[in-house]
C-alpha cells in the first residue's frame, strides 16, 4: 500500500560482499511485497562481461522457514570517451621560394624546417581504458617528393609506440 525505505547493511562473509535489508518484522501471513533495488558497484574493469547477484529471501519465522532465492545477471558495459589533443609548433610554416631539397645532405637545414607536432590522448571516463591504441597517419610523401621528413618520434608516460617505417630514412 505504501513505499518504505529499506534499511541495509553491507557485510563481508566468506570473501563474498553481502547486503542484508531488513524487510519488516512481524509480516502478516500471505503478505505480498515488491522490493525495487538499486546497487552502485565500483571496480568492474575487470569483472568480464558480465555480473551476477544471487538474492534470497529469508524468513525467521522458526515454524516454517522458507528460503527463496533468484540468481541475476547484468551485463556489464565499460565506457570511456578519449579525446585527442594536438598542436603544431610553429602553427603555419612556408618555406621560401628559394629552398630547394639538398639530396644525400646531413644537415637538417637541408631537408627543410623543423615543425614538432605534440598529440595528447586524454581519458575522460568515466571508466577507466588500457589497451588503447592510437593510430596517426603522417603523409610524408606527394608523389615520389617528400613532403614531410618524418625525423623522430618520442613519448611520455610509459607509452608504447611502434616506429614508422619511413622514419628518418636518410639518417640526418
Amino acid at each position: 500500500q505504501g513505499q518504505e525505505k529499506l534499511s541495509c547493511n553491507p557485510k563481508k562473509e566468506n570473501g563474498t560482499h553481502v547486503v542484508l535489508c531488513e524487510l519488516g518484522n512481524p509480516m502478516k501471513a500471505g503478505a505480498r511485497i515488491t522490493v525495487d533495488m538499486e546497487l552502485s558497484v565500483s571496480g568492474l574493469e575487470d569483472m568480464g562481461d558480465a555480473i551476477t547477484f544471487h538474492l534470497q529471501l529469508q524468513s525467521k519465522n522458526s515454524p516454517s522457514p522458507s528460503h527463496g532465492s533468484v540468481t541475476v545477471t547484468v551485463p556489464v558495459k565499460a565506457e570511456a570517451e578519449m579525446e585527442l589533443r594536438g598542436i603544431s609548433l610553429p602553427a603555419t610554416t612556408v618555406l621560401p621560394t628559394s629552398w630547394h631539397w639538398v639530396e644525400g645532405s646531413w644537415r637538417l637545414e637541408d631537408h627543410g624546417i623543423k615543425v614538432e607536432h605534440v598529440y595528447e590522448l586524454h581519458n575522460k571516463g568515466p571508466s577507466m581504458v588500457s589497451g588503447v591504441t592510437l593510430s596517426v597517419a603522417v603523409p610524408h610523401l606527394l608523389g615520389s617528393h617528400v613532403l614531410l621528413y618524418l625525423l623522430e618520434l618520442g613519448t611520455e608516460g610509459g607509452t608504447n609506440c611502434t616506429q614508422h617505417p619511413a622514419l628518418n630514412p636518410a639518417q640526418v
